[in-house]
């Protein structure tokens, strides 16, 4: 069998077009269903942070800088480098300071539909932070880079306080706690006699025109099975009006559980996509959990079982490393961060990055849980979620030196770049393995296949032999990821992977000059 050598494949560098014209065209629910999305995932108020003296939080009595939308312009160009073309930017909004987490608010303690944050704003640019805003996502539109905008499930505390009416009450008139999020409160969806609370639908409709006016491109809903079909539906319908192809994806998964019960029903994924939603969560989630090719192929079935009723006009989003999920590189596992990058790479999905996987960034930070000289919330400890990005105070911008984390991220894109139609548009089917901890599937596009297979094991190295039907000596191969030089013989793939490993490879039928 021979090997195609493709030197560019290695050595390209990702190019893109930057428009000049101001004028932009959102495409982005049209790419998303075509599975061609690729996501970056950035807290503003972090992303272009400048910690001077290295302590990892942002002191700006001593000079340093928070990150703000301008100075997050001067980021884009990175972004553009990286070879994504979906900006997600994590909640703007106003964030709650009584009964908070951190120094400066979880994110997600949402105190206004429509107001951005303060912290957000360059207090010497002359500029509101709203108009900012707009400047950022025209700036990265001229990037050919699309921009969504979260909003949160629940409102902060100080938003009980000054619109009580939003909120549902328990028997004791007390606002209620969702789940365990001690810093939100408990929206209320319905009137009396089931009809949607009008204040609330309300306020999102606000939230849908910040995010149109500042010329975001989509919505991503923070838990979106908290609310109901019909909730969702006016608030898509209303977005829609206005841009046809705005996108709404719905974080939920399969594997979820109510997170509000007793305080309410949980749509199911079904019901969300009916009301408009593009996408969901895959249900992998964090992949380190899953031991079993069994398991593996019961998560992919169960979301396929879904997509497969709406025949291409829905789609998946990665959910492999998000910002609600420790660190792949926080056990210094490259292994098991490198299975990440091509899951999301390799699946018939549309990739998510989270800012610092690029670069490994174990989001361990100096100040973990110390006492704050300085707060501007009710919370005077810095508080954070170990491992995971830090949501809740001003702290450094996520690492992105040049490593070996960000030479194999860029050696991943390249990949993506070349077989990125194969992907897309690829019919997939699961690989037969001879071994419980080993998963392989198939993308096959025209004569060409990518095969991609998973040590699930990630203590102990595997043996695998793996069927991939129609394979002859006729087949030309190339090895992107792989530590060993694998065995083709006819219609199996013999190959040695280390604990936590990831292989793939491409096979076609031509070999033209290192073209597929």
């Amino acid at each position: 069998m021979k090997k195609i050598l493709l030197p560019l494949l290695f050595t390209a560098i990702i190019q893109h077009s930057s428009f000049a014209s101001t004028h932009w065209t959102n495409d982005l629910r049209d790419k998303f269903l075509a599975k061609e999305a690729i996501f970056y995932t950035i807290n503003v108020r972090t992303f272009n942070a400048q910690d001077l003296n290295g302590n990892d939080i942002i002191e700006e009595e001593y000079g340093e800088k928070r990150g703000t939308f301008i100075n997050a312009v001067e980021k884009l160009d990175y972004i553009q480098s990286l070879g994504v073309n979906t900006i997600y930017l994590l909640p703007i909004t106003k964030t709650g300071k009584l009964k908070a987490l951190g120094t400066s608010g979880s994110l997600y303690a949402l105190d206004s539909f429509n107001e951005i944050s303060p912290y957000l704003d360059d207090k010497n640019d002359p500029r509101t932070v709203e108009e900012e805003a707009k400047l950022f996502i025209d700036e990265a539109h001229k990037r050919n880079l699309r921009v969504i905008v979260d909003i949160p499930a629940c409102g902060s505390y100080d938003l009980t306080l000054a619109r009580p009416t939003l909120f549902i009450k328990n028997k004791k008139e007390d606002t209620v706690i969702p789940s365990d999020w001690t810093d939100v409160r408990l929206f209320k969806i319905y009137e009396e006699r089931n009809k949607l609370n009008p204040e609330l639908v309300e306020a999102y409709k606000s939230f849908v025109d910040m995010a149109q006016n500042i010329g975001a491109d989509g919505i991503r809903a923070d838990v979106a099975g908290i609310k109901p079909y019909e909730f969702w539906e006016e608030i898509i319908s209303y977005a829609r009006k206005k841009d046809s192809n705005f996108m709404f994806v719905a974080e939920i998964s399969a594997s979820w559980k109510n997170p509000i019960k007793p305080w309410g029903k949980f749509a199911s994924i079904e019901e969300l996509l009916d009301a408009g939603f593009d996408g969901f969560y895959s249900g992998l989630g964090e992949v380190s959990s899953i031991e079993t090719k069994k398991e593996f192929a019961k998560k992919l079935s169960t979301d396929n079982k879904i997509l497969k009723k709406y025949e291409g006009r829905r789609a998946l989003i990665g959910t492999f490393a998000t910002h609600d999920q420790i660190s792949p590189t926080h056990k210094n596992s490259k292994n098991y961060w490198e299975q990440v990058l091509w899951l999301n790479l390799t699946l018939p999905i549309n990739s998510y990055f989270l800012d610092g996987f690029p670069s490994g960034d174990k989001f361990d930070y100096k100040f973990e849980n110390k006492k704050a000289t300085n707060t501007n919330t009710d919370d005077d400890f810095y508080f954070l979620h170990s491992g995971k990005m830090d949501i809740f105070n001003f702290s450094r911008q996520p690492l992105k030196e040049d490593n070996e984390y960000m030479q194999s991220f860029m050696e991943g894109m390249r990949f993506n770049k070349f077989a990125g139609e194969i992907i897309s548009k690829g019919k997939f089917s699961k690989l037969k393995t001879n071994s419980d901890k080993v998963f392989a599937y198939m993308l096959k596009h025209k004569e060409d296949r990518v095969v991609t297979i998973v040590n699930l094991d990630k203590e102990n190295d595997s043996k695998a032999k793996i069927i991939v039907p129609k394979l002859n000596k006729k087949s030309y191969f190339l090895k992107i990821k792989a530590t060993d030089t694998p065995k083709v013989k006819r219609r199996r793939i013999i190959t040695n992977l280390e604990a936590g490993e990831i292989q793939v490879y491409i096979f076609s039928k031509k070999n033209k000059e290192g073209k597929l």
